[in-house]
């Protein structure tokens, strides 16, 4: 019992710690302020790492080494998010020319400009911080399920479990838009060549303009909404009487008379054989 005390008052210390760089990363306003969040929340993972593989040793109480756990998610879980706001503090620099970006421009004076080594940071720690920031903008809360499972497993929250599950979607993404191109190439490939001059002319003697293709549409509707019509002897008896004064025939009349124009030409034509294709 006594061996087991000072990992209980580690583990009691821990959340206070957790909730400290939290509480850093919510209020901080600088790269500097985000960096000194980072490093609280991996003090903390590393505390709560240490604590948890202590039980090995000490025979700890399985809820001691799951509250370690449970700490060691949360340290992992803000350090991550402080990663994901470095990746876009650094780009930000970079694209107001505040930090030097890959390679040097020609003429450009080296000791004026801030590099990554300037701010304590190596290539590999802004390559994982914009592949976290990504992986979680692509499917956003995967750090934090990421780290659910390991606990709801009982295996211990680690740094390379979050890493892997960032590269893991990553890939699938990267998967997912060689397929689309693959598609999209394959498409371009099969793609029929453009119409000739003379198959456009050939496209149009057979199926007609737009305009052409909207005018026989609107002859469809006139016909399909005088079939919905009851028959004329029907229609007069429902014309309300405060509604006659509105009807006036001599357009109904000229539209008849249009119709029947229409239908007498449309059957000679047909009669003749002068049809579109010929």
């Amino acid at each position: 019992m006594t061996a087991l005390a000072p990992i209980s008052q580690t583990i009691e210390g821990l959340p206070g710690l957790v909730d400290r760089a939290a509480s850093m990363l919510a209020s901080a306003k600088t790269a500097a302020e985000v960096l000194e969040a980072r490093e609280t929340a991996g003090f903390a993972y590393d505390m709560a790492k240490r604590t948890a593989r202590l039980h090995t040793a000490k025979a700890a109480h399985d809820d001691l080494i799951a509250a370690a756990h449970r700490a060691q998610a949360d340290a992992l879980e803000i350090e991550a998010a402080a990663k994901r706001r470095l990746a876009d503090e650094y780009d930000a620099a970079q694209a107001r020319g505040e930090v030097a970006k890959r390679g040097w421009e020609s003429g450009v004076d080296k000791r004026s400009i801030t590099t990554a080594s300037d701010l304590g940071l190596r290539r590999d720690q802004i390559h994982e911080a914009r592949r976290l920031r990504d992986a979680e903008s692509a499917d956003p809360g995967i750090v934090r399920r990421t780290l659910d499972e390991k606990l709801q497993r009982g295996e211990e929250p680690t740094r390379s479990a979050v890493r892997r599950a960032a590269e893991d979607r990553l890939q699938r993404s990267l998967d997912r838009l060689q397929r689309i191109q693959e598609s999209v190439k394959r498409l371009e490939e099969n793609r029929p060549p453009p119409l000739t001059p003379e198959m456009r002319a050939r496209q149009i003697a057979v199926f007609g303009t737009q305009e052409d293709r909207a005018i026989c549409g609107r002859i469809e509707e006139i016909i399909e909404r005088i079939d919905e019509q009851p028959s004329a002897a029907e229609a007069v008896r429902r014309v309300p009487p405060a509604s006659r004064h509105a009807v006036d025939t001599a357009p109904i009349r000229r539209a008849a008379a249009w119709l029947t124009d229409f239908s007498t030409l449309y059957e000679q034509e047909v009669q003749n054989g002068t049809y579109a294709t010929e």
